[in-house]
């Protein structure tokens, strides 16, 4: 993608999520964009960072810290690890990252708090909810949930922001609505469980499906393909 594309598809992004906010009646700020990097090359995120992009998402832990290390001069820019979390890798996220979306297990939590720096300071916590009930997808049922909560809700090296999900593809607005309303009704219900806690984040919707999240409250939209172009396949 050349550097006018990029410039392109990243405004066309913000217009979109602009467009979406304005729809469901919502701040212009109620929303932020989390450009989704993965696989994709570290000039292209500083190209999108001279843009005034400064959140991006990562699924691979070494691929990302390859891409922070060529980017360490760039200032304010925040690193989000939203793929599928495994023990031997929580040392390297907790040290490199500022917030971590796919928790789903307390396991996997108390070695991220753990192993947070206390120099760095709390790392910032979304719980991966399975919110279709998927035998494929990562995530904590909402059964579960609550327990989990209280769980991250009490490790001092970690700051519960919020849930984070990936519905089933579903065909239409109205039907794409109805697991991000869950996920809403979720966080709700933690705020009133937790009301210490700092829950302000929904992390949901992505290209296929941003309008629908907008719409049920979403508070950080992850976009990849629809800013980045289409991913290439990984080594």
């Amino acid at each position: 993608m050349t550097d006018l594309v990029l410039s392109e598809s990243l405004a066309a992004a913000r217009t979109r999520l602009a467009d979406a906010l304005n729809a469901a009646g919502r701040p212009a700020d109620a929303a932020r964009l989390l450009a989704v990097s993965k696989t994709k090359p570290a000039a292209m995120i500083r190209e999108a960072w001279h843009l005034g992009q400064r959140e991006f998402g990562e699924n691979y832990v070494q691929e990302a810290l390859d891409k922070q290390a060529e980017l360490a001069d760039l200032e304010s820019i925040v690193w989000h690890f939203i793929g599928p979390l495994q023990s031997n890798k929580t040392r390297e996220v907790a040290g490199h990252f500022a917030w971590v979306h796919s928790v789903d297990r307390e396991k996997i939590a108390r070695r991220l708090n753990d192993q947070r720096p206390e120099a760095l300071g709390p790392l910032d916590i979304c719980l991966q909810v399975n919110i279709s009930d998927e035998a494929s997808k990562s995530g904590v049922s909402l059964e579960a949930l609550p327990a989990l909560a209280e769980a991250v809700q009490a490790l001092p090296r970690l700051r519960l922001r919020g849930l984070m999900a990936i519905p089933a593809p579903a065909e239409g607005l109205e039907a794409q609505r109805v697991p991000f309303a869950r996920l809403r009704e979720a966080l709700e219900a933690l705020r009133e469980r937790l009301p210490e806690a700092p829950l302000d984040t929904l992390s949901m919707g992505m290209t296929a499906d941003l309008e629908a999240a907008v719409l049920e409250g979403a508070t950080l939209v992850r976009l990849g393909t629809a800013i980045f172009g289409e991913r290439s396949a990984r080594e």
